[in-house]
This record gives C-alpha cells, sequence and structure tokens, in this order.
C-alpha cells in the first residue's frame, strides 16, 4: 500500500507517517525497487496502534517510549503499563483544570451584566 493510500484509510497526513517513522514511532517502512514506502498490513497494524493510542491523549513523547519498550519484548510489560498509568494521571489532571476553567467561564457568562461588565470598564 502506497503513504497516500495509507494516508486515506487512516486520515493521516503523509508528512504525519513520515515524522512518526523518522522519529521511530512507526518502524521503518519497507521500499519498493524505486524507493517509494510499501506499507505491509504489520506497518498498517502500526499506523492503527500508533492512532490509537494518539486518539486517547498519549503523548508522542510517551507513545515513543512505549514503543520503544514494546520492541524490547515481554520483559517491559510492568514499564508499559505504568507509563499507560501516568499519561493516564496527566489526563486527568488536564481534565480537571479544563472543568475548573470551564466553571470559571460559565461564572463570568452568568454574571456578565453584573461583574464582567464592570470589570471590562476598568480595562478602558
Amino acid at each position: 500500500m502506497t503513504i497516500a493510500e495509507v494516508s486515506r484509510k487512516y486520515d493521516i497526513s503523509i508528512d504525519t507517517l513520515r515524522y512518526y517513522e523518522r522519529i521511530g514511532l512507526l518502524p521503518p517502512v519497507t521500499r519498493d525497487k524505486s524507493g517509494f514506502r510499501d506499507f505491509t498490513e504489520v506497518d498498517c497494524n502500526w499506523v492503527e496502534f500508533i492512532k490509537c493510542m494518539r486518539n486517547a491523549n498519549i503523548s508522542i513523547e510517551a507513545l515513543t517510549e512505549y514503543v520503544a519498550l514494546l520492541q524490547e519484548g515481554e520483559s517491559t510489560h510492568d514499564a508499559r503499563k505504568a507509563l499507560l498509568e501516568e499519561q493516564l494521571a496527566a489526563l486527568d489532571e488536564r481534565i480537571a483544570e479544563m472543568q475548573a476553567g470551564r466553571e470559571r467561564l460559565a461564572w463570568k457568562v452568568a454574571h456578565y451584566e453584573d461583574k464582567m461588565k464592570e470589570t471590562e470598564r476598568n480595562l478602558l
């Protein structure tokens, strides 16, 4: 499968696929005799895995570390799980920060007429 076909199939830009390969997130893709990437089923499985992990808000840095551990084998099982637990805790923290921000904004909307307009006047 060509890089353009993989890009369309998984809705990932060609540049992103190249970037993933360059940083080692995606193992090196075999090339045809003309030097073009020729994605195999296993390569596509990697692309799907990476997309799934990114959609779970795993950072590129953590995912790169995770993939390196995965490629080392089963002995890294506990380290991979710990890495995912760290990412979950970081995501929970970001969600809490966003919820707090949402609550502040909701208050500002609810009190726009009596508080926000006064604050805005003091800015001019």
